[in-house]
């Protein structure tokens, strides 16, 4: 009797056929939310403080008592004053590309940005991946914003 072999890619790329997870048109590209929000959660920054960066010079994890809701997006914040600072004038708070990784959006794609690699820079805050995106990031940050600001949101699509 021969002896068979199964071969696997054959075997999932058929699987996939036959159960319709493969399809011959290309799928329809889903647009990236235009602000970044860790999975399963609807609050921003990973809870801190949009106002603590500017305020304190640190980020503070916000407070489920000093919350609001902007443009669908919940944001927390570590005190009722800077809550009230927010509300008066939230553009002003807001990180830049949506909170995504400001290296991501300066190479054309987008990224998580972690709330504990920022930077401000011309009164604005910025966020990376990581430390280590952010020292890359850093070697030019003028290019790297003008980058960016020239893919956003058009990078979102």
């Amino acid at each position: 009797m021969p002896k068979r072999t199964l071969n696997l890619k054959a075997l999932a790329a058929a699987t996939l056929i036959a159960i319709g997870g493969v399809s011959a048109t290309p799928a329809m590209a889903i647009a990236a939310p235009e602000v970044y929000l860790p999975p399963f959660s609807k609050v921003a920054l990973s809870g801190y403080d949009p106002v603590s960066y500017f305020v304190g010079g640190e980020p503070r994890k916000g407070d489920a008592r000093f919350s609001m809701t902007f443009k669908g997006v919940d944001y927390r914040f570590a005190s009722a004053e800077n809550l009230a600072r927010f509300r008066s004038n939230p553009q002003a708070f807001l990180p830049q590309y949506g909170g995504y990784c400001a290296w991501a959006v300066a190479g054309g794609y987008t990224a998580k940005g972690d709330p504990l690699a920022w930077k401000i820079v011309g009164g604005k805050l910025y966020l990376n991946y990581d430390q280590n995106v952010q020292k890359r990031w850093a070697k030019d940050i003028p290019g790297n914003i003008a980058k960016g600001d020239k893919n956003w949101p058009q990078v979102l699509k």
